[in-house]
């Protein structure tokens, strides 16, 4: 029997009895890792040995390790980073900053795995403008759409060489808006010509990865009324005009941009072509709702998913030298470069 289209987070660094017994029941198909999820290195791993052990299966853990403001994993115990705007702007050309942020998720992508997660919601390849939201833009590669997508497909690689799958978010596109979807629904005017020659641009050319996830934005050339997440002809243009192939997770579900009931809003995500519903807060009364409109995974989406677990389990993880990866993106920064 296939798992629910669902992720789900938990409360805190240990899985509480309740917890376990609701996900051995509901069974999602993942779990989702935050800051009140991490302690220590050995708490982690046994978090996500008692998730996995309570679906009975190697469910994918996800966490958003992007660094900079979006951290889950710290110092001292693990490697710290400036955000992505500050980080790129320290090498002085194109070459330098691909190595870099390809060593740079290297090193992100074995911390990961050594802990035992698998998927990192990265890379993030919405192109900054002078109008992107601040906690938006301090997290872009740029605003040229060719760089941005030869900087994702470093990120991607960068995490697939660690040993951990990407996400490819926030499709298709965030830059646009002042606005923070957390806190409210954002609106772009933009026609569909200028979205899909820069916006999508760099989507386009990640369409590839395994999997992505939506955007709580609503677009008005190609829906006025509903946000990506839940709008069927956004959902339809990604796969069509994006040509996205892999499976496609919503954006968090609790956010601000979303209106309505955890359980309507899980469905209509479903309903619109989301493949799986993402619920991050652990709060046991919205996950009982939203695993109540998640179905069983089935179909395309099944293909979809299972797609991913087998990317998955393709990985080749190849070994690096923390401390001396490092010393190269020090290097790079300071135009020496590396072999």
């Amino acid at each position: 029997m296939s798992a629910r289209a669902a992720i789900l987070g938990c409360s805190g660094p240990v899985l509480t009895r309740a917890e376990a017994r609701f996900f051995a029941s509901s069974d999602p198909w993942g779990f989702i890792l935050f800051a009140r999820n991490v302690e220590t290195p050995a708490q982690v791993r046994a978090l996500v040995r008692d998730l996995r052990g309570a679906v009975g299966r190697e469910a994918p853990v996800l966490i958003d390790q992007e660094g900079g403001r979006v951290a889950r994993l710290t110092p001292p115990h693990w490697t710290g980073w400036d955000n992505a705007e500050s980080f790129l702007a320290r090498f002085a050309g194109p070459r330098e900053r691909v190595a870099a942020m390809r060593l740079r998720y290297h090193v992100i992508g074995t911390e990961l795995a050594l802990l035992g997660i698998d998927v990192n919601c990265a890379p993030m390849v919405d192109i900054a403008r002078p109008e992107t939201h601040v906690a938006i833009r301090q997290r872009l590669y740029g605003a040229a759409p060719d760089a941005v997508a030869t900087l994702g497909r470093a990120v991607a690689d960068g995490l697939a060489a660690g040993g951990v799958l990407p996400v490819l978010k926030h499709v298709p596109g965030h830059g646009r808006t002042p606005l923070d979807s957390h806190l409210s629904l954002p609106v772009v005017d933009a026609p569909r010509d200028l979205l899909e020659a820069e916006d999508f641009a760099p989507f386009r050319a990640l369409a590839d990865l395994p999997l992505g996830m939506t955007a709580h934005i609503v677009y008005a050339a190609l829906d006025a009324e509903r946000p990506a997440t839940t709008s069927p002809a956004v959902l339809a243009a990604i796969r069509a005009d994006i040509g996205f192939r892999g499976a496609l997770m919503s954006d968090d579900l609790s956010m601000g941009a979303l209106s309505g009931t955890l359980d309507a809003r899980a469905a209509a995500a479903i309903a619109a072509g989301c493949d799986l519903a993402l619920h991050c807060n652990g709060d046991a009364d919205e996950m009982r709702a939203v695993m109540g409109a998640a179905p069983r995974l089935a179909g395309a989406a099944l293909a979809r998913t299972d797609a991913a677990l087998a990317a998955r389990a393709a990985l080749q993880p190849v070994p690096i030298d923390v401390p001396a990866a490092l010393q190269q993106i020090d290097d790079l920064a300071r135009g020496v470069p590396v072999a």
